[in-house]
């Protein structure tokens, strides 16, 4: 779809209201992981570049409608002016005489972040007079987070109907890097999609085979794939129960020209816990009393040939317990493969979702992908091929 960005609006003397995401871990008082802050940086630099004054709208934790002082976004306010490195005033509300009396007092060159956007009942029931209340105060509308684009709140969708809208740096990138690599993407594509659940990724599965040449399944899901097809996964965590779903996706890929790529090796172990004493054998000979708690190494050269081959990726969840080793070794070399094929210009790599970025890190890989997400929630859904309220608002 179309959305308008940065570049297509007249941003001179303008108050330009800018949704982000700076929903940062706090401990202690302070930011422990500014990331989210650093990546709205490029955003705010264009709109003051252009004249505009940016109002920050944002939402922080949960307080569903009340005034929660230490979900105030005053305890952070120092933390976004040091990333910015431009002075940033705040306003005690988000809406009515604080924030109107904050932005008319706004200097050229400055940032007002107003307070959290949830403080408000209105904000996530999508209230037209909340929504319309947070229009009053400026003139244009950028929403720069697309990790709540997945939501129909004020501040994502109802504000945006009001204003001239646009996509800002972040947004535009996030939804640049899922366009390539989901709907206009250069074939082959696969997908690795692991992680515990089938239960949890039913919609995402059932919309990547049908777009995607290869979908490698690992994880807690490739054991219910193995178990519908007979084999004995022995004492893994496996959903039994979903068999027939397994058996029907694994059905519909076929129709779809789709291959699903199960291991052929794992990795098993009598007890869960880091180097516990473990033995790689075929897919088949899992022992009754054993667990399989990653992919061994001729899964991994299987899925490096894919990728040897392949022109897109996109990933989301670890092939097996990578957070415990020697479990993170497929998650690791496969990353790793993907990194260096990325890096050599011969594959565009998209992967979101926290275990994902969490396991990227670890396997030293993540700045070579591409493009990664940390959208979360937002990246599954366009993953899912559903309609974000806050994308769609914008069009």
């Amino acid at each position: 779809m179309a959305w308008k960005t940065l570049d297509d609006m007249d941003l001179s003397g303008k108050v330009v209201l800018t949704r982000v995401d700076i929903n940062v871990p706090v401990k202690d008082g302070k930011v422990t992981d500014a990331t989210r802050i650093e990546r709205i940086k490029p955003t705010i630099d264009d709109i003051l570049a252009k004249g505009g004054k940016p109002v920050l709208l944002a939402h922080f934790g949960r307080p569903k409608g009340e005034v929660v002082p230490e979900m105030s976004l005053g305890l952070i306010k120092d933390a976004v002016a040091e990333v910015l490195g431009v002075p940033v005033k705040f306003a005690t509300d988000c809406i009515g005489g604080p924030a109107k009396e904050a932005v008319a007092a706004l200097g050229e060159g400055e940032v007002l972040l107003l307070e959290n956007t949830r403080f408000h009942k209105g904000e996530t029931d999508n209230d037209g007079q909340f929504a319309a209340s947070l229009a009053a105060l400026g003139d244009v509308y950028v929403n720069d987070a697309f990790s709540a684009a997945h939501r129909a709140h004020g501040s994502t969708e109802g504000v945006a109907k009001l204003l001239p809208s646009c996509a800002g740096r972040l947004m535009q990138a996030e939804l640049s890097a899922l366009e390539s690599a989901l709907s206009t993407p250069e074939r082959p594509v696969v997908a690795v999609v692991g992680g515990a659940k089938v239960s949890t990724k039913l919609d995402l599965l059932g919309n990547l085979v049908r777009k995607v040449d290869y979908l490698v399944i690992g994880g807690g899901m490739a054991n219910t794939f193995l178990a519908a097809e007979g084999v004995d996964v022995g004492k893994s965590l496996c959903e039994h129960d979903l068999a027939e779903t397994a058996r029907e996706i694994t059905k519909k890929a076929g129709e779809a020209g789709c291959e699903i790529v199960l291991p052929v090796d794992v990795v098993v172990a009598r007890e869960f816990k880091a180097n516990a004493e473990n033995e790689t054998v075929p897919v088949t000979e899992c022992p009754a009393d054993a667990m399989i708690l990653d992919a061994g190494p001729k899964s991994v050269e299987k899925i490096a040939e894919i990728l040897e081959g392949a022109k897109t990726l996109i990933w989301n969840g670890p092939l097996g317990a990578f957070e415990i080793e020697p479990f993170d070794m497929a998650t690791n070399a496969a990353a790793q493969k993907a990194a260096e094929l990325s890096k050599a210009g011969k594959l565009v790599s998209v992967a979101g979702g926290g275990d994902t970025v969490a396991a990227l890190n670890k396997a030293g890989a993540a700045d070579d992908f591409t493009y990664i997400s940390t959208a979360g929630g937002a990246f599954l859904e366009w993953m899912e091929g559903k309609e974000l309220p806050g994308v769609v608002a914008l069009g």
